[in-house]
């Protein structure tokens, strides 16, 4: 799987929430592919960093990523199905770039339809492993398409959790949204809503580039 702008936004956005937090000890990675997400966090935070990856190739590959990386002696990755897998504790933080496309038309790629596709995780079954394996202090966050929005907020209410914010997401100012970037918990909270706009007048956004700045080489 090739590293996306949204998901390296996305990433930088968590680790943005959580830096310099002393209380996230312990953080999941659902579907933590090639391990961007817990290498982006790992660099960010002090926290252990537990990845939980379905997909055999992908797992490889964040197995090479991450003993690669100064931060393999915190970032730990199974190659497992997290709604089967036997948890031995609950975490303080849990991500996921959760399966896009309920429903929709599936490509020839049988990988990347189990990585883009919820024939592997629905969105219901993700929020149930939330609600189960979080800290009742601890934060969840989650990247999703716009138009799961409302199915989110109706599914979370179902498991007690509560969307404290949503950044939506566009590619300029001319575009409309195509991403939003959600945190949640278990305390009962309005939602603080926010917009990142990546490119205004053809370059950066000073908002892109001050989370990004860390991670690409070129800002």
């Amino acid at each position: 799987m090739k590293v996306t702008t949204d998901a390296s936004l996305f990433g930088a956005w968590v680790s943005s929430c959580l830096e310099n937090k002393n209380s996230v000890k312990t953080i999941l990675d659902i579907g933590s592919g090639t391990g961007l997400l817990s290498l982006m966090l790992a660099q960010k935070t002090k926290s252990e960093i537990t990845g939980i990856e379905l997909q055999v190739s992908d797992y490889e590959q964040s197995i090479q990523n991450i003993n690669g990386s100064p931060w393999n002696h915190r970032v730990h990755v199974f190659n497992a199905d997290v709604k089967t897998y036997c948890f031995g504790n609950k975490y303080d933080t849990i991500i996921c770039n959760p399966p896009f496309y309920e429903n929709d038309l599936k490509g020839p790629s049988a990988e990347k339809n189990t990585a883009h596709h919820d024939n592997s995780l629905k969105l219901n079954e993700l929020l149930q492993i939330i609600f189960r394996q979080l800290n009742p202090d601890g934060r969840f966050f989650m990247l999703l398409p716009p138009k799961r929005e409302e199915q989110l907020m109706r599914l979370a209410e179902n498991h007690a959790l509560s969307i404290d914010q949503i950044v939506r997401v566009k590619q300029t100012e001319k575009h409309g949204f195509f991403r939003i970037m959600i945190e949640g918990s278990f305390e009962k909270s309005e939602t603080l809503e926010k917009v990142i706009t990546i490119k205004e007048n053809g370059q950066y956004s000073a908002t892109f580039t001050g989370l990004l700045i860390d991670y690409y080489l070129h800002l």
